[in-house]
Formats: structure tokens, sequence, C-alpha cells
């Protein structure tokens, strides 16, 4: 055995050896044929070897275009998609800010509309009136008062009208403070108004309907012709309301089992958006009459 191994360890160079000259007839070939290569020309006037070497060139170069370009391709997507969302989230803050505006604008017009209708009612009314603002509400039920922008300093009173481009508002309740009243709506349980059908001059009183948002006309005689879609205005004989302001339309003309009408009034005025009202600064001729004869 130590024989055979030191044997096999001897022949290893030469083996070696034989390995390695073994490539050298390859590469005298491959140089042969580079060499004839380059001197043997193709049709076009070029040597073979410069017409192969480009062909391989050509391969990789267009290997390499191909990959850059899709890195490029890729980049400027990645690019142009930032700026896609830049440009989205810039147009969306456009947007709401226009929304925003455009809320504001409409607000605008509508509180204009709103105060030209209130000064064209100013005009008309033949007394003296003063325009406030609702500032406050009531939120319950059983009392349903608002608060008004104008008070004693104004020359607002107690038992002063209150009156809207639509209608009758309520009146003013307790005593006002100096830049603020309280204002007793007429659809309050408690509130009231002398009225009359504008077609039929059938009287009555309009109260409020136990807290709802209709109002309810008494003490009409059964005699009297009364109609849905009839016009109720104030009558002027409870000495807060001057006549003829609107109250509302007969919305519902009902009898019981005693015979005893029950007249349902819709009101003219939308009590739940009162913004801008005026306060009538003078009383009605009767309630003037019958104070100076007491």
């Amino acid at each position: 055995m130590g024989r055979a191994a030191a044997g096999v360890l001897a022949a290893s160079p030469v083996q070696q050896i034989r390995r390695r000259s073994g490539w050298l007839p390859v590469a005298v070939v491959v140089g042969h044929v580079v060499l004839i290569s380059a001197q043997v020309n193709t049709r076009s006037g070029t040597s073979v070897l410069e017409s192969v070497t480009f062909a391989a060139f050509s391969y990789v170069q267009h290997g390499a275009a191909a990959a850059f370009g899709g890195v490029a391709s890729v980049w400027r997507g990645y690019v142009g998609l930032r700026g896609v969302a830049q440009e989205n989230e810039r147009l969306r803050r456009q947007v709401a800010d226009l929304e925003v505006r455009l809320q504001q604008e409409s607000a605008r017009a509508l509180r204009a509309g709103r105060l030209e209708l209130l000064l064209a009612l100013q005009q008309a009314v033949p007394v003296k009136t003063l325009a406030a603002r609702v500032v406050a509400g009531d939120p319950t039920s059983f009392f349903r008062t608002v608060t008004i922008s104008r008070g004693a300093r104004d020359g607002v009173r107690a038992d002063m009208a209150v009156i809207s481009a639509r209608g009758v508002v309520g009146r003013v309740v307790g005593e006002p403070a100096a830049h603020a009243s309280r204002v007793q709506l007429l659809i309050d349980r408690s509130a009231g108004a002398g009225a009359l059908v504008r077609r039929s001059r059938a009287g009555g009183v309009v109260v409020g309907d136990d807290g709802r948002t209709s109002l309810r006309m008494e003490y009409v005689s059964g005699l009297a012709d009364v109609a849905v879609g009839d016009v109720v205005v104030t009558s002027g004989l409870d000495g807060i309301y001057h006549e003829g302001f609107v109250i509302g339309e007969v919305a519902a003309v009902a009898r019981d089992a005693r015979g005893a009408r029950t007249i349902r009034i819709e009101p003219a005025v939308d009590f739940s958006s009162l913004e801008e009202v005026l306060v009538v600064l003078e009383t009605p001729p009767r309630a003037a009459t019958g104070e100076g004869g007491a």
C-alpha cells in the first residue's frame, strides 16, 4: 500500500502537466481561427472577426439598453405617480376651499334676501319698527321663547309686538335688558292674539296649540264662515298687535260631538329658522286710547 501511494504521488505532476498541455491545441486552434477571421473579409468589406465581434456586442448593448430602459421607465412612472398624487391632493384642497366659499356665499345671499324682505316690510308697515337679530332660543316646549339683540336702551318695552317678513312672531315678555329682550313665540301654549279671517271677517282668538307647531283659533261664532285655506290676520283688539299682520292659514276645520268647532291654523312663520325680526315700537290705537282713558 505504501508503494502504490508513492507511485500515485510520483505520477501526479506528470498527469497535471498532461492535463494542462491538453488545452494547448485548443488554444492554438482558437488563435488560428481568430487570425484567419481577422484576415478574411465579408462581402461588405469588413473582416469576419469585426463582424462577429460587432454582432456579439450588439446583443450585449441591446440587453443593457432594455435593462436601463426598464429601470428608467419604472423611475419615471414612480416620479409621475408622486406628481399625480401631489396634484390630486392640491386639487382636493382647492375643491374643499371652493366648497366652503360657496357655502359662505350662499349663506350671505340668503341673509341678504331675508334682510331685503325685512327692509321692504319695514318700509311698508305704517308704524315705527326696529330691526333685531335672534341670538338665542329656549329649547323647552313648555315655554317657547327666543332672545333678540335689542333691549331697553334701544327703546324696547314689555308687550311690544315682534314680527318677521312672513308674519307674526310673538311679543316681548318681561323687562328687557339693556341690549337684549326675550320674545314669547305665538306658538307658546300661553300666547294669544286677537284674529280675523281676512275673507269673511270672522273674529276670534289665536292661541298656541299645547306645544305643537300649529295654532288654534278659538271663540269663533258657530255661524261664522271659515274654510280651509283662509288667511288669518291680527285684529288689533288685543292691545299688542296692530291690525292686518298675517298669522297663518286655516289648515283644518272640524266639529266635535257637541258641535263645537276646532280650527287649526298653520303659522306663516317658520319658528325653527328665525334669524331677523322687527320689533313694533308703537302700540295699537285701541290700546293707546284705553291707556289714555284710564
